[in-house]
């Protein structure tokens, strides 16, 4: 066999073995596990093959569709398995452990994306969701965005010091805030907001007394806690909220929980969208302001060089 035809065979059992491949990946049944996987499975254009999801994934709207095999921390193997898939994707906060296990036990591929609730974390979900679906170049790519995003925020000139009050209640009269090491406490870290409750950990309840003695001067609160509580005017009149500088100014902004606090895609533009709220609401210089002074003085400068460069 001359070399010319072995190197055509080649080709052909090469051809034929992407064919397959291509052809067993199309045909493969994926669940999502998790709202930030399932919004990187999108936005990287990989979700081709998902056919099921959890309670949390609610964007975009044509995978919240697929039907929902229970939510996210409290699945069950028989829900999982009812709708025959191949392959599991999921966060690394899903399960219980066992059912995960037992999905494993009985041949369904399950993947799990561990990543700490950070800002930084980020892309380095966008990279291993990247690495399991093949999509390693539209990964990068992604990743190099968003980070480029984040580090915009984080150059942003420093706001006014302000006491900020991130409310995780959908129900009841007392304001369930969060503390530190939650994620929400760190979305007000990136966009320069002090905490009002970071001596607590976590998400707790908080009553009139502490609400006058941490005094929040701005109040966020999510779309969906905002409507169970009836909204706007029910809020200020919780128990101590009119007690303190955000009450008595009304001083609110509204936010969308999963996208800002699922640190998916998603996240670093509504970080910038937030972070413009927040300098509306202070009456603080803008981010586009800002900008504006920083061009202005780009363009000065190379004004200044090109005149010296044209002085005698």
């Amino acid at each position: 066999m001359n070399a010319k035809r072995l190197m055509r065979r080649s080709l052909a059992v090469l051809l034929m073995g992407w064919l397959t491949t291509g052809a067993a990946l199309a045909s493969e049944r994926w669940v999502v596990l998790g709202g930030d996987i399932a919004e990187t499975l999108a936005a990287l254009d990989a979700d081709i093959n998902v056919i099921a999801r959890d309670d949390t994934v609610v964007h975009p709207p044509a995978m919240a569709e697929l039907p929902s095999v229970g939510y996210l921390r409290q699945l069950s193997a028989e829900s999982v398995l009812s709708v025959k898939p191949d392959q599991v994707l999921a966060a690394g906060h899903a399960g219980p452990k066992e059912v995960l296990e037992q999905l494993a036990a009985v041949g369904v591929s399950v993947e799990i994306i561990n990543a700490p609730p950070t800002l930084n974390a980020i892309a380095d979900k966008v990279h291993a969701v990247g690495r399991l679906t093949d999509r390693r170049d539209a990964a990068e790519a992604l990743a190099d965005a968003l980070n480029e995003k984040l580090d915009r925020l984080a150059n942003l000139p420093a706001l006014p010091t302000t006491r900020a009050m991130f409310i995780m209640q959908h129900s009841g009269l007392t304001p369930r805030a969060a503390g530190s090491d939650t994620a929400a406490h760190s979305t007000l870290e990136a966009v320069g907001l002090a905490n009002a409750f970071a001596e607590m950990q976590g998400y707790h309840s908080v009553g009139a007394e502490a609400l006058a003695r941490q005094a929040p001067e701005v109040v966020i609160v999510s779309e969906r806690g905002l409507a169970a509580m009836g909204g706007e005017a029910a809020l200020w009149q919780l128990p101590g909220m009119a007690l303190t500088p955000a009450g008595r100014e009304q001083q609110l902004i509204v936010i969308d929980d999963q996208a800002l606090l699922g640190f998916g895609p998603r996240t670093p533009d509504q970080l910038l969208t937030l972070r413009q709220d927040v300098e509306a609401l202070l009456g603080a210089p803008t981010s586009a302001q800002a900008n504006s002074v920083q061009n202005s003085s780009v363009q000065n400068s190379t004004a200044q060089n090109s005149t010296a460069q044209l002085s005698p």
